[in-house]
């Protein structure tokens, strides 16, 4: 009977984002059609997910993280919970359980229960082994291992339906971005995607940042005009348009520049369209701020030398992660290597 191999299963991966940079009209369709399911899903997002997870699956980089992945001669069961927060947000999950020779039991959100499918079926026109390691569920049962991705809230109802499992749960968690003042009007633009793709609603967007305590927010301000279309989308607007009024009736101080709100707090999560701001004096003093904090960090991006145990990336980076850039900071490969 044919097994599934690393070479095969790196064979496929690569030739998937070959799909994924030239897709089909059937998947074009589907793209310009998401919207009609989740109005977070504009043809735009779609596409910067998928050039996301085009890239991801790069020739060179499919090799160095096959270098570390075993596939397994004895398949388990992992049921997966996958989010719907932005588009395709699940296919790392579903892309390393099948790396690792496993069957992905997934659960998809009915926020986005299309786009991961197509692609998925795409997959196993190009690998056909992969058809028994794709299974869709309504209800997980008769699993080894469970990923699940949620909110702090459901996290404690996964942590007892699953605990008694091998489990990776994930709950909620912000990036950050740290100003130092020297940053060009281009990384600042940059920066600009970090705090706006997928409208701010996934883990890796900027949801608060840090400058230095003499800091003109001007120089924020401008090199994001270019981002402005994006009180155009009605939701993102609404949300807008909400926070504010809150803080206008509540005298609570804020700058606006008319698409995006900024607001001095020490918290991370900031509403949608509200980006908080904390000033720092010493920068070795936030450091340690920024250690204590890390359970609640996705990723920090800046230009300084931080050198924290959370990722530190350019800005405009936090939005194309590498295939080893595991979630919460949780190698799934090996997890999923150490199930027996």
């Amino acid at each position: 009977m044919p097994m599934l191999t690393a070479e095969k299963l790196i064979i496929a991966f690569r030739k998937l984002g070959d799909f994924m940079a030239s897709p089909d009209e059937d998947f074009k369709n589907l793209m310009l059609s998401a919207q009609g399911r989740n109005a977070w899903f504009t043809p735009e997002e779609v596409e910067k997910a998928l050039y996301s997870l085009q890239s991801m699956l790069a020739e060179a980089d499919l090799q160095q993280w096959f270098a570390d992945i075993r596939v397994s001669e004895n398949p388990k069961k992992v049921g997966l919970i996958l989010a719907g927060n932005i588009p395709m947000v699940g296919f790392h999950d579903v892309l390393s359980v099948l790396a690792t020779g496993n069957i992905a039991l997934i659960k998809l959100s009915s926020s986005d229960d299309k786009l991961l499918p197509a692609l998925l079926a795409r997959l196993i026109a190009i690998e056909p082994l992969l058809a028994e390691h794709i299974v869709y569920v309504e209800r997980l049962k008769d699993f080894d291992a469970v990923i699940a991705t949620g909110s702090n809230n459901t996290s404690r109802y996964f942590d007892y339906y699953f605990g008694k499992v091998p489990n990776i749960i994930r709950r909620n968690r912000n990036s950050v971005a740290v100003l130092t003042g020297k940053e060009s009007v281009e990384e600042i633009s940059a920066l600009g995607h970090d705090i706006f793709d997928y409208f701010g609603l996934g883990c890796r967007n900027v949801s608060k940042i840090y400058i230095p305590e003499d800091y003109e927010i001007r120089h924020f301000f401008e090199p994001l005009e270019v981002y402005k279309e994006i009180i155009n989308h009605f939701k993102y607007n609404n949300n807008y348009d909400y926070n504010k009024s809150i803080y206008l009736v509540n005298s609570a101080a804020h700058y606006d520049n008319g698409f995006l709100l900024l607001k001095e707090d020490a918290g991370l999560s900031s509403p949608l369209a509200v980006l908080y701001y904390e000033r720092y004096q010493d920068l070795d003093a936030l450091k340690e701020e920024l250690a204590a904090m890390e359970a609640q960090i996705q990723c920090v991006v800046s230009i300084a030398d931080l050198k924290l145990d959370s990722p530190v990336l350019a800005l405009g980076a936090s939005q194309q992660p590498k295939l080893w850039d595991y979630a919460d900071k949780v190698n799934t490969i090996e997890f999923l290597n150490g199930l027996r």
